[in-house]
């Protein structure tokens, strides 16, 4: 079991940039990949980004892609999401997941744990 908490959401103006970091407890997460998923209002979550377990290997949703990057650091039981070029329909809840698997999977379905989510939303 892992426990994951997000911080650093917050209301930003379009164009600006966001760091998001997701701390993890829990003896398993050096080994398993980590990902980004949000939720706007009355939207399903949809996947962001994801790293694998040594954070060679990185997935991006082509909405985000060339916008936001993803990393982690293993020895501080942590995973961050660099945001930059905000746009209005990046506003979401943003939610840090983790799964047992070392493949940055972009499925929901695939992850195990999930966080609490932070808010994030971006003026025009």
């Amino acid at each position: 079991q892992v426990q994951l908490v997000e911080s650093g959401g917050g209301l930003v103006q379009a164009g600006g940039s966001l760091r998001l970091s997701c701390a993890a407890s829990g003896r398993t997460f050096a080994s398993g990949a980590m990902g980004w998923f949000r939720q706007a209002p009355g939207k399903e979550r949809e996947f962001v980004a994801a790293t694998s377990w040594s954070g060679g290997t990185t997935n991006y949703a082509d909405s985000v892609k060339g916008r936001f990057t993803i990393s982690r650091d293993n020895a501080r039981n942590t995973v961050y999401l660099q945001m930059n070029s905000l746009k209005p329909e990046d506003t979401a809840v943003y939610y840090c997941a983790a799964r047992t698997g070392s493949l940055p999977k972009r499925d929901v379905g695939e992850y195990d744990n999930w966080g609490q989510g932070t808010q994030v939303t971006v003026s025009s």
